[in-house]
This record gives C-alpha cells, sequence and structure tokens, in this order.
C-alpha cells in the first residue's frame, strides 16, 4: 500500500513537472516580472489544476467510463472555454500595464485569433488528457489486478476440488484392499486399518498447502507401498528405490500416489507372477517418476476404485506446472509403464 502510495505521489509530480512547463513553452522569449509570473503563470497553473482534478475525481468516472462522451466533451469545452474568458478577462482588467510596458520590439501585431485560439485550447487540453491517460491506466491496472485474483481464485478453487476428490478416492481403494483381507487375514486387516490411520492423518492435517516438502511425501509413498504389501502374495514382487530428498525440496502434495495406486489395481494377479517397478529420481529442480507393472485388465467385478485418479492427476498437472511437466504412458508387450517428469 505505502508503495503505491509513493508511486502515485511521483506520477502526480512529473505530470505537474510538464504542465508547469507549457506556459514557459509558450512564453519563450518573454521577459518575466512578478505580474507576467501571476498572469501568464500561476493563473493557468491554477486553471490547469481545477480541469485535472475536476476530470480526475469526478468528470471521468462519471461521464466518460460510463459511456457518456459526448456529455463529457461538452463539458470540458465550456470548462475550458470558460478558463480561456476568465484568463483573458483578469489580465485585461488586473494586468493591463502588461501591455503598456512591453519594450517596442514587442509592440508588433500578435498572431491571429484563430491561431491563438488553438493554442490556447491545446494548452488547456493537456491537463484534460494526462488526466485520462493516468484514470485510464489505472483502470487498465485494476481491471488487470482484479482478473488475475479471479482467475487465481478459480484456480484454487479447482485444485481444491480436484484435491478433495483425490481423498475420498484414495481412502475407498483403501478401504476395499482392507475389506479383501478380513477374511483371509484378520490380523493383516488390522495391522492394515492402523497404517491407513497413519496415511489419512497426512492426507487431512499435512496437504492442505500449497507446497508440501518433498521428503515427506516419499515418506507418504513408502507407507502406502508397505500397506499395499500386506495384501500381496509370493507372485508379487515390488521394487522401489526413492531418493534422499533435502527438506527444503518442495512440490505440490499428493501427484505420485494415483500411479502407485493405479500399479497395484492393474499389475496384481492372483495367480501369475508380476513384478512393480517405482523408481523416483531428483536432480537439482527436476523430478523424475517411473512406474512399470505387468498389466492385468480390470475384471467387471473388481472392487479396487472408479478410475478416476489418473485423470484427476493430468488435470492437477496441467493447472499446477504448466509447460512444466512431461507425463507419458504405454503399454508394451503387457508392461505398462509411466514416466512423469516436473520442473519445480
Amino acid at each position: 500500500m505505502y508503495k503505491n502510495k509513493k508511486i502515485i505521489i511521483v506520477q502526480h509530480l512529473l505530470i505537474w513537472l510538464v504542465l508547469f512547463s507549457i506556459p514557459f513553452v509558450l512564453s519563450y522569449g518573454q521577459e518575466l516580472d512578478n505580474n507576467r509570473l501571476i498572469a501568464h503563470f500561476l493563473i493557468p497553473m491554477l486553471f490547469y489544476a481545477i480541469i485535472f482534478y475536476l476530470n480526475f475525481f469526478l468528470l471521468i468516472d462519471k461521464f466518460l467510463f460510463s459511456n457518456k462522451t459526448v456529455v463529457f466533451i461538452l463539458i470540458n469545452l465550456v470548462i475550458i472555454g470558460f478558463f480561456i474568458l476568465m484568463k483573458e478577462f483578469i489580465e485585461d482588467n488586473y494586468f493591463a500595464e502588461l501591455i503598456k510596458k512591453r519594450p517596442p520590439e514587442d509592440n508588433r501585431e500578435g498572431p491571429p485569433f484563430k491561431l491563438f485560439l488553438y493554442v490556447q485550447m491545446l494548452s488547456y487540453a493537456a491537463p484534460l488528457l494526462f488526466s485520462i491517460a493516468i484514470k485510464t491506466t489505472k483502470r487498465w491496472v485494476r481491471t488487470e489486478a482484479e482478473k488475475k485474483e479471479a482467475d487465481n481464485f478459480k484456480l484454487q478453487t479447482e485444485l481444491q476440488h480436484l484435491r478433495y476428490q483425490l481423498q475420498p478416492h484414495f481412502f475407498f481403494n483403501s478401504l476395499n484392499n482392507i475389506y479383501s483381507l478380513v477374511d483371509i487375514s484378520p490380523d493383516k486387516a488390522k495391522s492394515t486399518i492402523h497404517s491407513l490411520g497413519k496415511l489419512m492423518r497426512y492426507l487431512l492435517y499435512e496437504t492442505s498447502t500449497e507446497l508440501v516438502p518433498l521428503s515427506k511425501e516419499i515418506e507418504f509413498m513408502r507407507k502406502y507401498i508397505d500397506l499395499m504389501n500386506l495384501r500381496l502374495t509370493d507372485k508379487t514382487t515390488v521394487e522401489s528405490s526413492f531418493p534422499i530428498s533435502e527438506p527444503q525440496t518442495k512440490i505440490a502434495p499428493l501427484l505420485f500416489i494415483s500411479l502407485i495406486e493405479n500399479a497395484f489395481k492393474h499389475g496384481v494377479s492372483a495367480s501369475k507372477e508380476s513384478v512393480i517397478s517405482i523408481d523416483m529420481i531428483t536432480n537439482e529442480n527436476v523430478v523424475i517418476f517411473k512406474i512399470e507393472n505387468y498389466n492385468f485388465p480390470k475384471q467387471i467385478n473388481d472392487k479396487s476404485g472408479s478410475g478416476i485418479g489418473l485423470p484427476n492427476l493430468k488435470k492437477r498437472l496441467e493447472l499446477l506446472y504448466p509447460g512444466k511437466h512431461l507425463f507419458q504412458q504405454e503399454i508394451k508387450n503387457g508392461i505398462y509403464s509411466v514416466y512423469l517428469k516436473i520442473e519445480i
């Protein structure tokens, strides 16, 4: 706020510096005494100030920005014409001696009336144009700021919606996994519920910020992988590799969990051997995340989720890292692979 006020003060000082120079330009070559200074400089400056601030604080908003341009022009023509007549009246009645005191070489015929009128009109139009320029610029800056704020609010609302959509999705999938363990191994089911509680605590209390330490995301993924391992048989091998991330490295939360969920959902078979490979690499401001798993098509009676995880991820990447991410996925020789690169 203080910085904005300083900018406004500097703008007004520059404007009045320019306006103050106009009478000097118009009176170039004339000797100035006190009376001449008052008649030709101070009185016009007073009129300039009135025109400027009358338009700045009242007329531009009321008429020009309200699409009453004709009325705005007519009012300013009347004001300018009035001040021109006032200036001539004051000079003729209170500073008439200025004409008598002119040196002989100055007693030459003045400019034609039309030229004199044009020059006067232009000089009085200058503060009007400055006022319009500044007011229009301020309005444009304010409009752009409001537009940016609205866009940011819309972005945050959409991201919040996606995050809220992701949490129930994650919880639903985890409950399905626990459900499958209840009859097979009650002890594992209890352990899974305990682990799920820790994961949900992270989801609810530590992912509400725009960025989280990458180290916490890695810890969350490790815990989730351990949770999923409880329901796997010896037919599935899980290989994972994560870097030792520094706490100052930050990233948007919950970007990778959908990919891991997807790997466990489609990469595990009760009758066939399979491998799930999860790998994360960090290099300065780049995070690379890769997953490979066998692809076993989802059965109709599969209760492992609704399939919103990947669309949700793609949308969040577009909003959070526009032009700063690369997401690729393919199925080749029965192997599903995902490659995600993010510039943070």
